[in-house]
């Protein structure tokens, strides 16, 4: 069997960073925080659904806990006069309190728009499950999708997967509808991935989204852009 590999676990150190960033040098506490960690995004995918959230990042030190929600409604999460940020702070601090940690750290909820949700992977698998929880045709859910996306400038290409019991079948199957170029095999290139669950009264229908942004050509070290190699002429005889 072939061995697939998740397009950003293996671009991390290359154009991707890791989603939890610990600012502490403790290997005692690695099963704590990633406990914690797990945690907070269960609480947050519950509490955020339908608001657009791209992603969900989480730094730590040894005093506080950082918190950044990406979305590109963050208006819906911010409330009134910031009531939904409160709240939100409220439900994390509950959740700290029922684990065993050896230092409750201060909490900072951090939010930031994602200004084109079209090149974003996961915000547009969850308009593809909106629309199929609608009970709109998952064909046409697929291409309006794909439409929108191919119209940013920044995407050059797409692939969405469904696969269940697609418009209520017996048996379940898959369908897919690709645009443009996905080379999975490049690492330099910015691909983005997510996989969604539509939850629908005759089942469950997975979705998986792929979504080429270019690539990137960048130096890690230094962070500047790569100049394009020059060919090398031979010297002439004679």
């Amino acid at each position: 069997m072939t061995h697939v590999a998740h397009p950003y676990v293996q671009r991390i150190g290359v154009n991707r960073d890791w989603k939890s960033r610990w600012f502490t040098a403790d290997p005692k506490k690695f099963r704590e925080y990633l406990r914690s960690d797990a945690e907070i995004r269960r609480l947050l995918t519950k509490k955020l659904k339908g608001m657009s959230v791209d992603t969900v990042e989480i730094e730590r030190n040894q005093k506080d806990i950082r918190i950044i929600i990406k979305t590109a409604r963050p208006g819906l999460i911010i409330g009134r006069s910031g009531e939904g940020v409160v709240k939100l702070k409220k439900d994390i601090d509950m959740l700290l309190r029922t684990q065993k940690l050896t230092n409750k750290p201060e909490i900072k909820l951090d939010i930031e728009e994602v200004r084109s949700p079209e090149s974003s992977a996961n915000i547009v698998g969850q308009m593809i499950a909106e629309g199929l929880e609608k009970r709109l045709t998952f064909r046409r859910v697929m291409k309006q999708s794909i439409e929108k996306v191919m119209a940013n400038r920044d995407v050059q290409g797409v692939r969405i997967i469904l696969s269940g019991r697609l418009g209520g079948a017996d048996m379940a199957r898959k369908e897919e509808l690709k645009k443009g170029r996905i080379p999975l095999q490049t690492l330099r290139a910015d691909i983005d991935f997510a996989r969604v669950t539509a939850r629908l009264p005759y089942g469950a229908i997975g979705i998986k989204v792929w979504i080429y942004r270019g690539q990137v050509f960048t130096d890690r070290k230094s962070g500047q852009a790569e100049a394009p190699s020059r060919p090398t002429r031979a010297p002439r005889k004679g």
